[in-house]
């Protein structure tokens, strides 16, 4: 007789975040099916999969750690998981909801609640990275099922996932994409951002916004002198480095130092 196989198992966790990234996965449809047949989904709330607590070979996680029990969480799957990829801008630098980290969060609630004593968060918003050892990072705002299925594909044969580094302002050129820096003088930011998107805004008529992230050997400061020297207000231009990856820090230091060290 054959023996089975063991499949991997697998999880998907979300944390602060808006599960777009998890669509990355439902929206792979038939393709969906096919990874399953590979695979052995343990927890993916989404899908209908419930075992918090399981032990899987792969934990994918999306959103951002904001709340005490998140912080007690993410070390629980870190205990449980043999590898942890973190999926999308929450989970690898902070996402939107970091951007509270710039202002009083405690006059932010007093605001807005009635009993803001009730709210149970952390001062600040942080990525997985900075609780846990992470051993991928899957940028994008949101990940595309792409790189989902990629990632798994390169794990199942034991080799290392590979990820795109070249810049959006690359992809452009490879589309003849009409730069929308240099004919409209708008705030783009595709000259330090990694490439994932295809340069969808760009293709457009959009700006970049950074989706996915600070690209390898980025001249952040360089971009950011250009985009003053555009006639751009300083606050925007600080406020594009730091939306939705401000916790990158080729992102964060420029931003900062633009709004002058806030």
């Amino acid at each position: 007789m054959i023996k089975a196989i063991q499949k991997p198992s697998v999880a998907v966790h979300k944390f602060s975040s808006c599960d777009g990234c998890q669509l990355a996965f439902l929206n792979l449809g038939e393709g969906l099916l096919d990874v399953m047949e590979l695979i052995d989904v343990q927890h993916f709330v989404e899908a209908g999969a419930i075992n918090e607590h399981a032990q899987v070979d792969i934990a994918f996680v999306e959103g951002s750690i904001s709340t005490p029990d998140e912080q007690e969480r993410i070390q629980n799957v870190r205990r449980n998981s043999r590898y942890l990829i973190t999926i999308g801008a929450c989970a690898t630098a902070g996402g939107v909801q970091a951007l509270r980290n710039l202002n009083n969060v405690h006059e932010w609630a007093a605001s807005i609640y009635a009993k803001p004593e009730y709210l149970s968060h952390l001062p600040t918003v942080t990525p997985i990275s900075q609780h846990v050892r992470v051993d991928l990072e899957l940028w994008g705002c949101p990940v595309t099922s792409h790189q989902v299925l990629a990632a798994i594909r390169a794990l199942l044969f034991g080799v290392a996932p590979v990820q795109d580094h070249d810049k959006v302002c690359l992809e452009c050129k490879r589309q003849q994409t009409i730069c929308t820096l240099i004919t409209k003088g708008s705030l783009c930011m595709g000259a330090v951002t990694r490439t994932g998107c295809g340069a969808l805004c760009p293709s457009f008529g959009r700006d970049c916004y950074a989706c996915y992230g600070p690209a390898e050997a980025s001249n952040t400061a360089a971009l950011a002198h250009r985009l003053e020297g555009l006639g751009l207000p300083r606050d925007a231009v600080a406020r594009r480095f730091l939306f939705i990856n401000n916790a990158a820090p080729a992102f964060a230091e420029v931003g900062k130092q633009l709004l002058g060290g806030k």
